[in-house]
């Protein structure tokens, strides 16, 4: 990475060590109790894939998509692997950044304190972030001795142990179909990503484009850290956050990144309803519980936290993550009522059949566009 003076915008490796500090540590439970839950999520993530092909009829029959690993890991293992896709993924916007602050006058100076402060506050919100992820599907993973990868920089399918085992003790679901539950909701972005060859790099083209098109001071961006990391160390009152209550996704200026985002968002919606989809469609077949689980799950997300969670969800933008979910399971079911699934699946077909941000509200619209058009 481009660097000042040998120093870099964002201190990686104290990221990583602040925040396996800070990490909450997981439930209770025995050596023997955590084998026995690794090898039944691995069981579970195996099981989930023959589902998942099966109800989505993404896969032709006879064909091979290209495989990626699975691999359970404990808080700190999600923290080390997802800040070395938060490196490769965010590179182009701190070479930005760092080249603009270095030519200030103090540049060198900034460049060797701010990448430390920066470092830990990183650092403070993967704490955050790490006690709350269920599971994720890295697209963007460098593949390194611990955590392998798909080749061709393929991407590997993260379940996170303690925070499964956490959350079905909080629901009081019954563990192993909670489980299951959960992998199906995650095999089914691995299904998204090695079914459609063409939607990593054009996910990652959006997302390039977008930090391409950034504008801002990296003060700007420096400050809203500061005051995340602040609200984790209660530096702020809870339910403020920041000014205007902007989250760091918010940040926009150009015309060109409002409408990049505007994509961004229309996919991510339409990846994590497909998901839901799914997960809930195969679930009456595979998970006795799952309506029990769904309404649970639902209550819960509803329901949210503390203010300081909720004022944190807002600054990081994870409260436009939960209308995904909503919005993009509503446009799914709403297509596949009309079309059935093998007329949904049209939208993998290129970039020009993904819905918009107006579709993903308007279903019908997409299929007019999408079909209609197709068959006159």
């Amino acid at each position: 990475m481009t660097s000042i003076g040998g120093a870099e915008m964002v201190d990686w490796n104290l990221a990583v060590a602040t925040a396996t500090r800070l990490v909450r540590p997981g439930p209770d439970v025995t050596r023997e109790e955590a084998r026995a839950v690794v090898a039944e999520l691995r069981k579970h993530a195996k099981a989930a894939e023959e589902h998942v092909r099966g109800f989505t009829r993404m896969i032709p029959d006879g064909h091979e998509p290209e495989d990626t690993p699975v691999l359970v890991v404990d808080r700190a293992g999600w923290i080390k692997a997802n800040v070395a896709g938060f490196r490769e993924i965010l590179r182009p916007l701190l070479e930005k950044m760092q080249d603009r602050r270095g030519s200030g006058p103090g540049g060198a100076v900034l460049g060797a304190v701010g990448g430390k402060v920066t470092g830990v506050e990183v650092g403070m919100l993967l704490s955050f972030l790490a006690s709350r992820v269920l599971g994720q599907y890295e697209t963007f993973a460098p593949a390194t001795r611990e955590f392998p990868a798909g080749a061709n920089g393929g991407g590997r399918l993260l379940l996170v142990a303690p925070n499964i085992v956490h959350v079905e003790r909080e629901l009081e679901v019954d563990p192993h179909d909670f489980r299951l539950w959960v992998c199906l909701h995650e095999e089914t972005h691995r299904t998204q990503f090695t079914a459609v060859p063409w939607l990593r790099d054009h996910l990652e083209g959006e997302i390039q484009s977008f930090l391409g098109e950034t504008e801002v001071d990296p003060m700007t961006v420096l400050e809203r850290l500061r005051e995340a990391a602040q609200s984790l160390a209660g530096g702020r009152p809870e339910g403020e956050a920041g000014e205007g209550g902007r989250s760091l996704v918010e940040i926009v200026q150009t015309p060109a990144q409002r409408e990049i985002l505007s994509r961004l968002t229309a996919v991510m919606s339409l990846l994590e309803g497909h998901a839901d989809f799914v997960m809930d469609g195969v679930g009456p077949d595979v998970v006795r519980s799952v309506a029990e689980i769904r309404e649970k799950f639902q209550q819960r997300r509803a329901r949210g936290a503390s203010r300081l969670d909720q004022a944190l969800r807002k600054l990081l933008g994870l409260d436009a993550k939960l209308r995904q979910y909503r919005d993009g399971e509503r446009f799914v079911r709403s297509v596949v009522e009309e079309v059935g699934m093998d007329g949904f699946n049209r939208v993998w077909t290129s970039p020009n059949t993904l819905p918009t941000k107006a579709e993903i509200a308007k279903p019908a619209d997409w299929v007019a566009r999408v079909h209609r058009k197709a068959e006159s």
